[in-house]
């Protein structure tokens, strides 16, 4: 009977992945092409939650993209956005620290602009429902979809995993319309204390509505496999915080949309 209940499970996972259709999509913020990756149900025919998911410092990759896939087979519209640029990608790691400190250290308006222009064409969608629009962001883009809630995009919710924490203007937290979810390796030695309690503090005065959790022995990157598992680097996976913020985040949607299928 186990084994039935195991390969029914199996061939149900392989059903809902080859339902679900993924494309590469091309959009515009102001001249500059923008080159993303979307995913969705095709069957479903009913307006659906949408899903703004904001790449690490490498760009649109294979691990944005497999979280594209899943947040679409969760019952999302999900858009990966391009924040650099079509063609724009870093080779190494010092091409992608300098490409993401030129949005992140010098440009923050820039960054929001391209973060938005992803929002637009999700809420242009047919198969979207704009008030069900949610946004995660992975690192570089955990720092990008808190941008987004400052600057006052009517999202549900926002989800920063592992996001650098430091705002140039704090103050905007005042714009925030949305839930925040704000998940933290508790000793990432990218994000110190301070940046946390400025942070902290200043949603607290804006009376947001946030949630802040903080991975006991959790590093920089504790979502991504890649990074390795030695977290004396400063970025190091954790498949202990992963599997917990992973569901936390499920728990947040089930709250902020509702999202039919975030149970799997």
């Amino acid at each position: 009977m186990c084994r039935l209940l195991t390969l029914v499970s199996f061939l149900f996972s392989l059903s809902a992945m080859a339902a679900i259709k993924s494309e590469t999509v091309e959009y515009k913020e102001g001249q500059t092409t923008l080159e993303g990756y979307m995913a969705h149900n095709p069957a479903v025919r009913m307006r659906q939650p949408a899903v703004v998911i904001v790449h690490a410092w490498m760009g649109v990759d294979d691990f944005v993209k497999k979280k594209t896939d899943e947040m679409a087979q969760m019952g999302f519209v999900a858009l990966a956005a391009d924040i650099y640029g079509k063609g724009v990608r870093p080779k190494d790691a010092k091409e992608a620290a300098e490409l993401a400190g030129k949005y992140r250290n010098n440009d923050r308006t820039l960054l929001r602009a391209r973060a938005q222009a992803a929002f637009d064409l999700l809420k242009k969608n047919p198969k979207v429902d704009p008030s069900k629009i949610v946004a995660i962001g992975y690192c570089f883009g955990g720092t990008t979809v808190l941008e987004m809630a400052m600057a006052g995009l009517p999202l549900a919710g926002v989800v920063s995993f592992h996001g650098g924490l430091e705002f140039p203007k704090l103050a905007d937290t005042k714009n925030i319309k949305s839930k925040l979810l704000i998940l933290h390796g508790a000793v990432d030695p990218y994000v110190p204390p301070a940046q946390v309690q400025a942070l902290t503090k200043a949603l607290d005065e804006a009376k947001t509505d946030y949630q802040f959790v903080a991975y006991s022995g959790a590093v920089h990157s504790f979502t991504d496999p890649s990074a390795g598992t030695d977290a004396s680097k400063g970025a190091a996976y954790n498949p202990v915080a992963d599997r917990r913020s992973t569901e936390a985040m499920k728990d947040f949607f089930r709250e902020v949309v509702g999202a039919p299928s975030v149970q799997n």
